[in-house]
């Protein structure tokens, strides 16, 4: 574990203020970490809550700037993993119930203390995440208009994936074991549980920060979707229901103009790229962006 900043105390939030662990896989992530970070200082202060950050393969600055956050503690996997990190965040964490949160998103602390309230709870469920809203201020207007159409669409709010954040109770973990070695972690574990043993929190929503240009949301979508395809039973019903739902959203000629946009993209992320290789792995950097 590498050296971290020392925690004082704060005042600032309840004694009754829930204990949890919050786990932050970070590659690379020295433009975003400390924003994130600064979201969980108070929690952090109180003493219950533990923020690790796991760094896997950073060669810039994440660790420097994570460890320079009382309270937090760093750890450090060689691997350029995501799976790796999260693994190595269970290892290191003592408490629950446990958080993953994106290093790129950012979570208030009243959706932090309901979530693990939440799943600390006598009839808690196996998974829980908190609401979320898109923010595309500064995407092109291509970007936003899927993104708006995406938000009509029935269900999609109420799954585990998407959102960046999603939170596990320690029975729930014990159905999960370890993290398999899948592309989207979040979509893997919205499949693994049940639709009554995961809940949604009507809370203060996190803040997901959307891709800027249609570049970068095609490339996102490219890797969400080939992820997606490679989890064992996951197939084309899922776009079918998708799509039915897109349909059953149009109200009118705004609507309508987004839903023909959000299939124009949908298309292309399912379209193979000239290098496959290429979109492996995929970020977008676009939202990281100052």
């Amino acid at each position: 574990m590498l050296p971290h900043a020392v925690q004082y105390p704060d005042p600032g939030l309840p004694e009754n203020f829930p204990c949890g662990a919050v786990i932050i896989p970070a590659h690379n992530e020295v433009a975003v970490i400390r924003r994130t970070l600064a979201c969980l200082a108070r929690p952090l202060g109180t003493g219950k809550v533990q923020v690790i950050v796991a760094c896997n393969g950073c060669v810039d600055g994440t660790e420097a700037a994570a460890s320079s956050v009382p309270g937090v503690e760093v750890i450090r996997v060689q691997e350029p993993s995501k799976v790796a990190a999260l693994n190595a965040g269970d290892r290191a964490a003592t408490l629950w119930p446990r958080i993953y949160l994106d290093a790129d998103i950012e979570i208030s602390e009243e959706a932090l203390r309901l979530t693990f309230e939440e799943l600390s709870s006598e009839d808690a469920p196996f998974a829980a995440r908190p609401a979320f809203r898109y923010d595309f201020r500064e995407a092109s207007h291509a970007v936003r208009s899927y993104y708006r159409a995406r938000s009509r669409i029935p269900g999609t709010s109420a799954a585990l994936w998407g959102a960046g954040v999603y939170g596990l109770s320690e029975r729930g973990h014990d159905v999960l074991g370890e993290f398999p070695a899948v592309t989207g972690d979040d979509y893997y574990i919205d499949r693994l549980y049940g639709a009554d043993e995961k809940r949604v929190l009507d809370c203060d929503p996190v803040l997901v920060r959307t891709p800027r240009s249609t570049k970068a949301l095609v490339g996102t979508l490219r890797r969400v979707y080939r992820g997606n395809s490679e989890q064992a039973g996951a197939g084309p019903s899922g776009a079918r229901d998708t799509m039915k739902g897109l349909l059953r959203s149009i109200r009118g000629p705004i609507s309508a103009a987004d839903a023909l946009v959000y299939t124009c993209f949908a298309l292309a992320g399912r379209g193979e790229p000239r290098s496959s290789r290429a979109v492996r792995w995929h970020r977008d950097e676009s939202s990281r962006a100052s």
